[in-house]
């Protein structure tokens, strides 16, 4: 697990070069390094938060050397609301992933839950309906296709990896 450090409106750095609790702020060699990459963002306005959008604004060192091509992905965002743009933030996720040449894992419609459930989950991968407060629990269903996204993955990143 990894995260993204927050980004600032002033020119001077605001964030510790160690977050205080949580996850460790993601290097790019963590992005060499791996052998498929689970990446997510919460929605904001249909799209990914702006500080994973600047943080893959600046991986070009990585473009450059190739260094992510073939490698799998598979995407996961959650929302306030249930048309909260969850497809379009897992789609703008997609985009650099694809300029880098890695290979994106969806959910497949053979996976019961995409077609039933009543809150998140989408073939462009794993969301969940969070509530306008962040007070709904991840439903059965969210879970299931969590899971099995997290299945897919990792499959496909060891016959790729071989």
């Amino acid at each position: 697990m990894r995260t993204v450090p927050k980004i600032s409106a002033v020119c001077e750095t605001t964030e510790p070069d160690i977050p205080e609790s949580g996850a460790p702020y993601v290097e790019l060699r963590d992005l060499e390094e791996c052998i498929g990459l689970a990446l997510g963002s919460p929605t904001r306005f249909g799209n990914m938060a702006s500080a994973m959008k600047y943080f893959w604004d600046g991986t070009g060192g990585l473009w450059m050397k190739h260094a992510l091509v073939g490698k799998p992905a598979a995407l996961f965002t959650s929302t306030g609301t249930m048309h909260g743009g969850q497809e379009s933030t897992l789609l703008s996720m997609m985009l650099p992933l694809l300029h880098h040449g890695m290979v994106i894992v969806g959910l497949p419609y053979s996976e019961a839950e995409l077609s039933s459930t009543q809150s998140g989950g989408t073939p462009y991968g794993a969301s969940h309906v969070a509530g306008l407060a962040n007070d709904l629990a991840i439903s059965e269903a969210e879970k299931k296709l969590c899971l099995a996204l997290g299945r897919r993955l990792a499959e496909t990143a060891i016959k790729l990896a071989a």
